[in-house]
């Protein structure tokens, strides 16, 4: 897959809500109600993660969600990232 450009980025990045670009991934964080809400979300997006066999770099801390993609072979962010950001918000708006 190939790498998008810092232009490609930014361009696709006007749609897509709550998501950064930084560091070479896109980057975002989620707070939910609660533990168990948190753990919820994380369990149905890894799902999505195994459709797409690309899988996120995430930390949880009790109801928080941090997020970030990148594809390591590529050496940055690709559509494959923007598919899988796009799915999360997704999920994460059903949740909410």
């Amino acid at each position: 897959m190939k790498k998008l450009t810092n232009t490609e980025i930014e361009k696709k990045l006007e749609n897509l809500t709550d998501w950064d670009f930084y560091d070479d991934a896109l980057h975002t964080d989620f707070e939910f109600d609660n533990f168990k809400d948190c753990m919820s979300a994380m369990n149905r997006i890894a799902f999505e993660c195994e459709a797409l066999h690309h899988h996120p770099e995430w930390t949880n801390v009790y109801n928080t969600l941090d997020i970030t993609l990148t594809t390591h072979d590529a050496g940055g962010v690709t559509e494959l990232d923007f598919k899988l950001a796009k799915a999360i918000n997704h999920i994460v708006e059903v949740e909410e």
